[in-house]
């Protein structure tokens, strides 16, 4: 029987490497130490196999990725240390296990190899991601074997259940595993951050490992998904899989250091599985979601439930359902646009709307709508039916757009945003996550139209109500 020896986050700043830093690595010497604590104790352990997940890997919407070669290398040129190589010899058998578990708990997943690298042109190279944990790994300890994976964008309950696929796994061989999860935290933490600055990046780096440090894996699965967007983060996934790899053990954790001095957020923590009790949680995580959505629909006002029942009535029927009866008369009797968003898991799913009114009424807008949104959104690949339990929805009814002289008259919570070009237009709505300035939300809208920042454009303003 396998066993799980031990689990750990670490983050993934190249300039921690001595042959990148040159020097300023000692500027995060906090995380140096912690790495090499982790390291030793990894040594200690002696894993037969190393499993990683990276966030620089093959990352999709819709599918976690685990790699299927028979060896795989890489090194750190990208950041001027061609010097600093590796390579590997992967545990194919663990891995198509673990493949294997993950599709029968229908789990999607993309396997990576030679046939898939060509058809997608994908890189046969170890990131950056999974090269920097490793680096110091290695110094101490190199007799292991290894699979690198990254996560999806999918709920983080099902991240969660494909962790416990691996955990099951890695039980049903013969093999002394370790697992990492590679991710830095927030990189809003400073004005200087690479992504901006928002308060919630403290806010989020503070909670998350907190909750690590008591083992709250429901609080963390359920943790606020806009302030998950906000800190910009990229290792939240990877904890979730982790978490998932831990389930059903008594586990204790050691938070090995915090800091964040180029503002981004460097969390080391481990997590030694004692025991395995087989007392899981992924039941109950799977209820918590059905129950949060279900309180969702239970809440809808007349706008929503009808964006939502249009769509579902066209995915199922393959028709445009009718305007119901018993309707507030404001929807039946009044004409605006209308813009329906779709989220899924706290992520855009799709949104659509209409500027200005095209249909006999608000209803019937909403109604056009909410299919475009879900169908016909070229950003994304069309709504599918299984996807319908998943799906939140928001109304937007605009006010009509008046031109205004210049940005001084704007407002990103208050006013939505279009731009004018000639034959180019663009629009955004207002109070969107992450767009907190008025040049920020003209900048994307721009953007939109396919409009340069210094070509001459119109502004107009609108309001809108929200239904949500």
């Amino acid at each position: 029987m396998g066993k799980l020896m031990s689990a750990y986050l670490m983050p993934h700043p190249p300039i921690i490497v001595h042959e990148v830093g040159r020097g300023e690595e000692h500027k995060i010497q906090k995380t140096i130490d912690s790495f090499e604590k982790a390291s030793l104790n990894i040594k200690n352990q002696r894993p037969d196999t190393i499993i990683i997940i990276s966030p620089h890997a093959h990352v999709f919407s819709d599918a976690v990725s685990i790699d299927m070669m028979e060896e795989i290398e890489g090194d750190l040129g990208q950041f001027g240390a061609y010097n600093v190589k590796m390579k590997f010899q992967s545990d194919l058998s663990l891995a198509k296990d673990i493949v294997k578990n993950a599709e029968n708990g229908k789990i999607p997943i993309a396997k990576i190899d030679d046939k898939m690298i060509s058809r997608f042109k994908l890189s046969q190279k170890l990131d950056h991601g999974c090269i920097v944990p490793l680096y110091f790994v290695k110094k101490h300890f190199e007799t292991f074997n290894l699979i690198r994976m990254s996560y999806g964008f999918l709920p983080f309950e099902k991240l969660y259940d494909f962790g416990v696929q691996i955990g099951k796994s890695i039980r049903e061989s013969d093999r002394n595993v370790v697992f990492i999860a590679s991710g830095d935290l927030s990189h809003k933490l400073t004005p200087n951050s690479p992504n901006g600055y928002t308060p919630n990046g403290k806010v989020f780096d503070e909670k998350l490992l907190n909750l690590l440090r008591d083992f709250k894996v429901k609080e963390i699965i359920n943790m606020d998904k806009e302030l998950i967007s906000d800190a910009a983060e990229c290792g939240f996934r990877s904890v979730c899989v982790m978490l998932g790899v831990l389930d059903g053990y008594k586990v204790k954790t050691n938070i090995l250091s915090y800091e964040g001095p180029f503002g981004v957020g460097y969390g080391v923590a481990e997590f030694i599985s004692e025991s395995y009790t087989g007392m899981g949680l992924l039941d109950e995580l799977y209820k918590i979601k059905k129950e949060r959505i279900d309180n969702i629909r239970k809440s809808e006002d007349a706008y929503v439930k009808l964006a939502r029942e249009s769509l579902e009535y066209y995915l199922k029927n393959n028709s445009i359902m009718n305007v119901p009866d018993n309707l507030p008369d404001e929807m039946t009797k009044n004409k605006a646009g209308v813009f329906v968003s779709l989220h899924k898991n706290g992520e855009l799913r799709g949104c659509i709307g209409t500027i200005y009114p095209s249909k006999n009424n608000i209803a019937e807008e909403i109604i056009r709508n909410a299919v475009s949104a879900g169908t016909e959104d070229p950003r994304f690949y069309p709504v599918e039916i299984d996807e319908l339990d998943d799906i939140v929805y928001s109304v937007d009814v605009l006010t009509k757009p008046e031109v205004v002289k210049s940005k001084d008259y704007l407002d990103a919570k208050k006013y939505g945003v279009i731009v004018r070009s000639g034959y180019k237009s663009g629009l955004l709505l207002p109070d969107l996550d992450g767009v907190d300035t008025v040049d920020r939300q003209i900048s994307i809208a721009l953007r939109k139209a396919g409009i340069a920042p210094d070509e001459k454009y119109t502004i107009e303003r609108f309001e809108v109500v929200r239904h949500k």
